[in-house]
């Protein structure tokens, strides 16, 4: 089975099937508009310009599970992530990663990538997950992995 087999809700309500993305390379990441971490949307919009056309895409999932760090509505969200970073990649609305209520996508993600020592919980915002062609999740990265640290593994998988 593939983890792109569910389908997700945008920011702007709209569900999106995610077998649409079945055959690109996808870096999927949990995040916050008040973190720490947040910076890193600049890097992953980067990383997103640099590769789209050569079949990479990043889906962002907004979660208010750490921390409180993302308690905006879904038009705040957008609002934020367009005006301080200029985000293109597709964002979803907000979803919470780890609990009784985490996202079946997300368990699916923490079942087939744990995490150190075999944890399946999402430690904090800006967690990663790289997804080859085939839909299967090839590398779980820590929030404080930079994004531009995963040029190497995101040109291997899209090779």
């Amino acid at each position: 089975m593939t983890v792109l087999s569910r389908t997700m809700t945008m920011l702007n309500g709209e569900p999106k099937d995610l077998s649409e993305y079945q055959g690109s390379v996808v870096l999927i990441v949990n995040t916050a508009s008040n973190c720490g971490f947040t910076y890193q949307y600049e890097g992953l919009e980067s990383l997103y310009a640099e590769y789209k056309d050569r079949g990479l895409v990043i889906l962002g999932f907004p979660c208010n599970q750490f921390g409180k760090q993302e308690p905006g509505s879904a038009a705040d969200i957008g609002a934020f992530c367009q005006k301080n970073y200029g985000v293109t990649f597709p964002m979803f609305s907000k979803i919470d990663v780890n609990g009784d209520d985490s996202a079946p996508l997300y368990q699916d993600l923490k079942a087939a990538a744990p995490g150190l020592m075999g944890t399946k919980a999402i430690k904090w915002n800006f967690t990663k997950f790289l997804v080859n062609r085939d839909g299967q999740v090839v590398e779980r990265y820590a929030p404080t992995s930079k994004p531009e640290s995963l040029k190497a593994d995101i040109e291997k998988a899209l090779a």
